[in-house]
């Protein structure tokens, strides 16, 4: 193993250790960060700072989010091995990665077609089967749909009715789908969870506040 791979895993441990620190106590979301080679997908210029809890910039005003929140965010979809997932902001394809190595089938769907097409890549040379999509992720992606969870990983105005409209209903033996989505203005938003209940009912809970770029 080479001295870089070395210096990086070292790195990608401590900073298991720091998201634990902050709260997050999901091993399969721990096992996964400690998993996926952060330093992939930022600008080589700032590999030395991939495993900074801190989000970093990615090119047109966006970020590839920082650790904790990934973290975070995926805690609150509790999901398992086999479900069916969509992402909404691809961006550059890490919070894709993290659920890749938790098992799930991931979907994702990114508006800038450079970052699309980047983070295709990335995920393809890692080896991480995602089914990736250029275009506006605010409608979801009904011909896949429906979803055991939704992760939209950009700050909404509102929760997005097409949205929910794609989340798993409950049957017996499955649960209804989940929806992991900041909500609020572009100073702060509220990490919000929509819980499929019934064919025509959702749950709503209200968690932490975060700064996301924008949902456009």
């Amino acid at each position: 193993m080479a001295l870089s791979d070395r210096i990086y895993l070292r790195r990608r441990a401590a900073l298991v250790d720091v998201i634990r620190s902050k709260g997050v106590c999901h091993d399969a979301v721990l096992a996964a960060v400690g998993a996926v080679a952060r330093e992939r997908f930022v600008d080589p210029a700032l590999r030395n700072q991939a495993y900074e809890d801190a989000a970093l910039p990615i090119g047109f005003k966006q970020t590839i989010s920082q650790p904790f929140t990934v973290a975070y965010q995926t805690t609150l979809l509790n999901l398992f091995p086999g479900d069916k997932v969509l992402e909404i902001g691809t961006g550059s394809g890490y919070q894709a990665a993290i659920l890749c190595e938790m098992g799930m089938r991931v979907f994702s769907v990114e508006r800038h077609r450079v970052l699309h097409l980047r983070a295709r890549n990335i995920l393809a040379e890692l080896d991480y089967r995602v089914v990736t999509r250029h275009g506006d992720g605010t409608g979801g992606w009904s011909a896949c749909a429906p979803f055991d969870g939704i992760i939209v990983t950009a700050g909404a105005l509102e929760v997005p009715e097409s949205l929910v409209r794609q989340l798993r209903v409950p049957e017996e033996g499955k649960r209804g789908g989940r929806l992991v989505i900041p909500v609020g203005d572009r100073s702060k938003q509220v990490m919000m969870r929509i819980v499929r209940t019934a064919p025509d009912a959702v749950s709503q809970e209200r968690f932490d506040t975060f700064r996301f770029v924008p949902l456009i």
